[in-house]
């Protein structure tokens, strides 16, 4: 059987989020935290596979680096 290759994402090196919530953020071309930070946390909170356990671990990386949720 063949190795299936996953490309890791900037976020996927950052934070510490569920598979169901990495493939929400990918789903949504969400790759880096300029792209995250577009979006509001409900906005965030309506993609299926995403729930409020990652959301502080997401505004946590947002923080780090000087930016947060769009309001």
């Amino acid at each position: 059987m063949a190795d299936k290759q996953i490309e890791h994402t900037e976020l996927d090196k950052l934070v510490k989020i569920s598979q169901p919530a990495r493939r929400a953020l990918r789903g949504a071309g969400i790759m880096t935290l300029e792209q995250l930070a577009k979006w509001s946390e409900k906005e965030l909170l309506g993609l299926h596979g995403l729930g409020p356990k990652a959301m502080p671990e997401l505004s946590a990386a947002l923080s780090a680096q000087g930016m947060a949720f769009k309001q």
